[in-house]
């Protein structure tokens, strides 16, 4: 462990001087020193000294780099930053650049542009490159048709071994991976996949249909990024076929790419869940930021009226009985934080997979007991808790059972809401942890007033 953070100390140290170095190069504008530097940083060090630069600085590194390299740094480069970027570039070294790129990549910062932008650029760019980055900007946002690359290597079933590691040595410099070879017939339909390792210690006469694997895990062009990153983790996939509904084979999807969408999805998930439309940039402004949050928060401040609307209904019980006021932001609180613990449960089991049919039964029935268990002990104990306190057991025993009662209720709205939206294709995750908890005020307030006015002749 000591040698381990020894090792992290040394590293900071020098990348700390590497760093003073290559400011310096810039500073004085020296281009060959500045080049030897940062050519010899990983492209994601490359990328986090690009984007803590001034602008005038960045012009200069324009300047300094060829468009491939630009290129490896732009794939290192936050998607939410390209606009700005690409922006204040000269067109044709963005377009220059955008052809260096992989394909899928330069397609993913080509959707964060205006079509205006994305039209010059593409008019301006090299035909090859245009015309392959067109077809991938064809496929609807979010599926496995807008996330996959057309750079791969495939081989033909009646290939020998010699003939397929000559054709790989051609293509490998140009494609995404060379670990797995997809097989095609002569209609480049996929009929097989070949690993690498396989191919390696083939004879050189060995066909390739003798060696292929035909029990092919394949996506269609059109399903949905979610399903293609559940798909990889389960099988743990480096790479997984792209075909159309001729099961033409159309390009893959890579593990990397995966990474990116699933993290894409945690953070869409995540602010729908605090009741944002969509995740917040740190490039936004305030104004752009507020009009983000605000359909959300007008909407929450509509329910939340009406919870004051229904205290305002018992206002004769809480006149005979005021000490009733005291409890409400306890059990109106406690309904919403059991209320998210299950809502957060069952949107990432959805979001995951890992409820079938059966699974969402058993969530239901979990979460109604879990909600039994906490409810019965926060009672029991708030119950003590009050008759030590006030002396009333009667007020104990009404404020521990509308906990009792609230936590059951609260629990199994967390979990049956987005279970119902997903039963009808909506998004679970816009289920938000807003909303759930201003829905179980309103449910608790019901129970905890519904309850003192009944019994109120044992409160007064």
């Amino acid at each position: 462990m000591e040698s381990n953070n020894r090792y992290d100390e040394e590293y900071e140290v020098q990348y700390k001087a590497h760093w003073k170095k290559l400011q310096q190069a810039l500073e004085h504008e020296k281009i060959e020193e500045f080049r030897d530097e940062f050519l010899d940083m990983h492209p994601y060090d490359q990328a986090k000294f690009f984007m803590e630069q001034e602008k005038a600085y960045r012009m200069q590194i324009y300047t300094y780099l060829s468009p491939e390299e630009l290129g490896d740094v732009m794939e290192n480069v936050d998607l939410e930053d390209t606009t700005f970027i690409v922006a204040e570039m000269d067109p044709r070294m963005s377009s220059m650049m955008l052809s260096e790129m992989s394909a899928d990549n330069a397609v993913d910062i080509l959707n964060e542009l205006d079509k205006d932008q994305v039209a010059s650029l593409l008019t301006i760019m090299d035909k090859e490159a245009a015309d392959e980055i067109k077809q991938l900007l064809h496929y609807e946002e979010k599926t496995a048709g807008s996330i996959m690359t057309t750079e791969f290597v495939s081989t033909y079933k009646h290939y020998t071994a010699d003939q397929t590691m000559k054709l790989l040595k051609e293509e490998a410099p140009d494609a995404e991976t060379i670990y797995y070879l997809y097989v095609v017939d002569e209609d480049k339909r996929l009929v097989g996949v070949l690993s690498l390792r396989d191919l390696i210690v083939a004879s050189e006469e060995t066909l390739v249909e003798e060696m292929m694997n035909e029990k092919i895990v394949a996506v269609s062009v059109a399903k949905d990024q979610e399903e293609v990153a559940q798909m990889i983790r389960d099988y743990d996939f480096l790479a997984v076929p792209v075909v159309d509904f001729q099961d033409h084979l159309l390009g893959i999807i890579t593990v990397d790419d995966i990474l990116d969408v699933m993290e894409e999805e945690a953070s869409e998930d995540y602010s729908r869940l605090a009741g944002v439309t969509e995740a917040t940039r740190h490039a936004d402004s305030a104004l752009v930021t507020a009009r983000k949050r605000l359909p959300w928060l007008v909407i929450l401040l509509f329910l939340g009226m009406f919870t004051a609307s229904l205290i305002g209904r018992f206002e004769q019980t809480l006149e005979q009985v005021a000490v009733l006021a005291i409890f409400i932001p306890l059990i109106a609180g406690m309904a919403g934080n059991t209320g998210t613990q299950a809502l957060a449960v069952a949107v990432r089991g959805l979001a995951t997979g890992d409820y079938g049919k059966q699974g969402k039964t058993k969530l239901i029935l979990r979460e109604a007991v879990t909600g039994l268990i906490t409810g019965a002990v926060c009672g029991i104990v708030i119950t003590l808790v009050i008759y030590l306190w006030k002396g009333d057991i009667f007020l104990g025993l009404l404020v521990g059972i509308s906990i009792l009662a609230t936590l059951i209720v609260a629990t199994l709205a967390g979990s049956l809401v987005p279970i119902i939206m997903d039963r009808f294709n909506i998004d679970p995750a816009v289920a938000s942890g807003p909303f759930i908890t201003t829905i179980n005020d309103i449910i608790s307030i019901l129970i905890y007033f519904g309850m003192a006015t009944a019994f109120m002749g044992l409160l007064t």
